[in-house]
């Protein structure tokens, strides 16, 4: 568990567009543990996938050796998948989700994740991401056929290529950073991210108390639309 005092806040709605609220999360700051979770394949398919992430989490206890906490939450995510892989139905041939997991041990945080459920980090003003989509737009991105801009209104924008419950196997990425006394994450939908560009994110995550912030932010994605679920954790790092 880290060293570092946390401090965090957690909003989920379901939009203005969507029937239901597919996402799910876990703000478990005793844990030093954060989970955002977008389910896809259609109401119950995609509620029961994000819940499964949840529930795979939720009894997680970290170990001594950092290296084995990470471990045991990869191991989480890919018992969630074969979980959601044979829980499908004739009805649902997907049953998934996109998740986004912020975990921090001493002074290390910890970014694991599939799909295009982000994290982020503001750091003295400056907001960076820590998480890189798993998405046909980025592949285009990164091959220099599209622009960043351009990928943000691209007709194909919503395919992704990579979430738990989607394949047999599944790939975790996983990175890491040291944490500052001060910095902020934010992990969140894209139902947010959709909505609000990153100077949008910067100024709120800026001027907010972390405990309004996550409920401002999602607030505003309303305000621009509000065409999907949405769904924010803002954590920062105490002093």
């Amino acid at each position: 568990m880290s060293s570092l005092k946390w401090n965090s806040s957690a909003q989920t709605h379901t939009g203005y567009v969507r029937q239901h609220n597919e996402d799910a999360y876990l703000d478990a700051r005793e844990q030093c543990l954060w989970v955002v979770a977008d389910g896809m394949g259609g109401h119950n398919a995609g509620d029961l996938a994000s819940q499964i992430i949840i529930e795979n989490l939720v009894t997680f206890h970290p170990q001594q050796d950092m290296t084995k906490s990470v471990d045991a939450i990869e191991q989480r995510l890919i018992a969630a998948n074969t979980q959601c892989r044979k829980n499908r139905t004739g009805s649902h041939t997907i049953m998934g989700s996109t998740v986004a997991v912020l975990y921090a041990q001493d002074e290390f945080c910890f970014f694991l994740w599939a799909g295009d459920s982000r994290i982020y980090r503001l750091r003295n003003g400056s907001l960076s991401q820590m998480t890189e989509d798993h998405s046909l737009v980025q592949e285009m991105v990164n091959m220099g056929e599209i622009s960043q801009t351009e990928a943000l209104n691209h007709p194909s924008s919503n395919v992704i290529t990579r979430a738990i419950g989607v394949r047999d196997q599944l790939f975790v990425d996983i990175e890491y950073a040291t944490a500052d006394k001060g910095d902020r994450f934010l992990l969140c939908s894209d139902g947010l991210s959709k909505e609000l560009s990153a100077e949008d994110i910067a100024k709120t995550m800026s001027s907010t108390p972390v405990e309004q912030a996550s409920k401002t932010l999602v607030q505003q994605a309303l305000a621009k639309g509000g065409s999907d679920n949405i769904t924010a954790i803002v954590v920062q790092v105490g002093y």
